[in-house]
């Protein structure tokens, strides 16, 4: 996804908003590195649309606070397919 950074900043936050997935998910589905969307939703945002920022930052802070839990089950998955 190529083009206008304020473009693709409002599109990946309204992506995010509506799936609740995580910066490496959104990156992955546009076909971006996840500091671009890390950036665009951060930085960029903040200054285009304060409220979207909101939002998307409020999804963001969810799935920072839910990674360790998601991480051990991968983890958890990864053994039990081997055994």
């Amino acid at each position: 996804m190529k083009g206008n950074p304020e473009e693709r900043a409002i599109t990946l936050a309204r992506y995010i908003i509506e799936t609740g997935c995580t910066v490496r998910g959104a990156a992955q589905t546009f076909c971006i590195s996840k500091s671009t969307v890390h950036k665009d939703v951060t930085c960029r945002l903040r200054h285009l649309n304060p409220g979207l920022y909101q939002e998307t930052k409020t999804i963001l802070e969810k799935n920072k606070a839910e990674r360790h839990l998601r991480g051990g089950a991968a983890t958890r998955q990864k053994y039990a397919e081997k055994h």
